[in-house]
């Protein structure tokens, strides 16, 4: 689906901090088809913009030492500065103050009440992905919690985002919502060892032969592929550690 613009309150964008641009751009590549162009940055190591049949898709970029590997989620927002405030209020924590970046935007990094970390953006020049929920493409995003309740309250105040607790299959899942549309998913986190986190989905033709071929080379699946209410499903790491799943939709042609 082609974007055009993101609303507050809606996910509009997602980014690799790896350990090895150059081997995660070559995995990347076989998984989905990706190219990329290195950006100068004032940093010193580039940015990567990712793109799928000249579209872009994501970002990519080194990780600072000790940090690590890891898919990151950015919300779109009309004003950095006082979103960032708002996130203070109902109880986030500031990890990145609000600052430039490079013309193409402003943005500052949170983690909420439950110590999930995201990406506040407010578009300049950038506004985010140009297609979504397309074999290639970032789909869709959901934050796992310890504090469902808790998540819900601080995503309306932060975000203004509401919170619709739905039965998805036996399980309790929230569509976070701006009006009317859904845009982004909220669930218990499945394992209590993991820290709360916001997931990213990659869209795919074929959700099994994209595990056969991360598995093939050098990423490993964690979830094998699975039928959700929607598709299908999988859950991998790339031989980095950043962790993603895959999906699949019924009306998308297979592989």
């Amino acid at each position: 689906m082609q974007v055009t613009e993101f609303v507050e309150g809606t996910p509009n964008w997602v980014d690799l901090a790896t350990p090895d641009p150059a081997g995660a751009k070559d995995f990347y590549t076989k998984i989905f088809g990706w190219s990329y162009e290195d950006l100068p940055t004032d940093q010193g190591a580039p940015y990567t913009m990712v793109y799928k049949d000249g579209k872009r898709v994501a970002g990519l970029s080194i990780n600072p030492d000790g940090f690590p590997s890891v898919w990151a989620q950015y919300i779109a927002v009309d004003d950095c500065d006082a979103s960032t405030a708002k996130a203070v209020s109902a109880g986030g924590t500031v990890m990145m103050p609000p600052m430039d970046a490079m013309g193409s935007g402003r943005f500052s990094f949170v983690t909420d009440p439950s110590g999930a970390y995201v990406g506040l953006w407010q578009a300049v020049t950038h506004r985010g992905a140009d297609i979504i929920n397309e074999p290639g493409a970032w789909g869709w995003s959901e934050l796992m919690t310890d504090d469902v309740e808790g998540a819900k309250a601080f995503y309306k105040a932060a975000l203004g985002l509401e919170g619709d607790t739905q039965d998805m299959g036996g399980t309790d899942y929230t569509m976070l919502k701006t009006g009317d549309r859904s845009v982004a998913g909220l669930m218990a986190k499945p394992m209590p060892e993991i820290p709360s986190h916001w997931h990213v989905y990659f869209a795919t033709n074929n959700v099994d032969t994209t595990c056969e071929t991360i598995k093939a080379h050098g990423g490993s699946v964690i979830v094998e592929p699975m039928e959700i209410p929607v598709g299908r499903m999988a859950t991998a790491m790339d031989p980095f550690g950043a962790t993603f799943s895959v999906f699949s939709m019924p009306e998308w042609p297979t592989e």
